[in-house]
């Protein structure tokens, strides 16, 4: 008989997360009730910010000891249960790290037509979409300007660096590890990438920024934000996307300069989510896609097999593991 495999998070880590920190169960398929349909687990997205839900409620609610883990990703209809959706649908859901779950009817949303699957969680999902609003919305990025991208390699980092270029901007990446940094210049289509790893960074984003740094994407926060801060041009924009070196372990203290630099400086500083934007979404979309069909943009998508690899697969992107989006295919 069939069994529905689950992924608990028995206790929440205080420090760095490990595979560990997971437990593997079986359990009975559940019943849809009233209003509810069930889902068969296909795609998971896997994203540093799975890390930050257990820290607490931010635009969403906390992971809480003993929970399933929470994810969003690409599921089937099952059972529509009197549903307007059928049987065989692939829908957009969040049941957790589960095979089968069930979910009110109201919390789905219809996949749009379109193969591979895994693009709708990826260039065409929450990544694509999340780096075109960021840079387009808030970062205002124009022909001519510097843009420096932190968490370059990663599923968000790699397509606003390749937008940028798009939107006739010098863009310079910032990643751990010459070898990530040799990928987004060599194939990805930066202009340079620095190595934080390398030390210095401050000094380096001078040397390569000669004219300064006109929009900063940031998708790391601490240390790295602060070198930017103190290479950016007045009225520079400054886009708060995500912090992952402040999710997995010991908090860092907050940047210095701030709001100093912010003053003298008159930068703009603003945090978003891609959920703030649904206006802007067809638009977003539209643009990506005419840019995928003259082959201008480059997909990259870091897909792994078995809902049992999930603990590892997010582990693995806390420690920039990933080029491109992270995915587990569950199904």
């Amino acid at each position: 008989m069939t069994k529905n495999i689950q992924i608990t998070i028995p206790e929440l880590p205080s420090g760095k997360l490990t595979e560990s920190h997971f437990k593997l169960i079986e359990g009975e398929i559940p019943s849809p009730q009233k209003n509810q349909v069930l889902l068969k687990n296909i795609m998971l997205s896997i994203d540093a910010a799975n890390r930050a839900w257990m820290q607490g409620a931010t635009y969403r609610q906390a992971i809480e000891p003993g929970d399933v883990m929470h994810g969003y990703g690409i599921c089937s209809v099952v059972d529509p249960n009197g549903s307007h959706f059928k049987k065989g649908d692939f829908v957009f859901a969040e049941i957790g790290w589960q095979t089968y779950g069930v979910i009110s009817a109201t919390e789905i949303t219809a996949c749009p037509d379109h193969k591979p699957l895994s693009h709708l969680l990826s260039v065409l999902g929450i990544a694509g979409k999340t780096a075109h609003h960021g840079l387009v919305q808030i970062g205002k990025i124009k022909e001519g300007e510097t843009l420096l991208v932190s968490g370059a390699a990663g599923s968000v980092g790699n397509l606003v660096g390749q937008i940028g270029k798009l939107k006739g901007a010098k863009v310079i990446g910032i990643a751990g590890g010459q070898e990530k940094c040799d990928w987004l210049v060599n194939e990805v289509g930066f202009d340079a990438c620095l190595d934080y790893k390398a030390g210095k960074l401050g000094k380096a984003i001078a040397q390569t920024c000669d004219k300064g740094v006109d929009v900063y994407f940031d998708n790391v926060g601490g240390n790295i934000l602060q070198s930017a801060l103190f290479n950016m041009n007045q009225r520079g924009r400054i886009v708060c996307c995500g912090a992952v070196s402040l999710y997995d372990g010991q908090s860092l203290a907050g940047p210095v300069g701030i709001p100093g630099l912010i003053v003298v400086k008159r930068l703009k500083m603003e945090g978003f989510i891609v959920f703030d934007f649904p206006e802007k979404d067809v638009e977003a979309e539209n643009e990506i896609k005419t840019w995928i069909e003259r082959g201008e943009l480059k997909i990259y998508e870091d897909i792994i097999t078995g809902l049992s690899e999930a603990p590892k697969a997010l582990v693995g992107l806390l420690n920039g593991e990933n080029r491109g989006k992270r995915m587990v295919e569950v199904t």
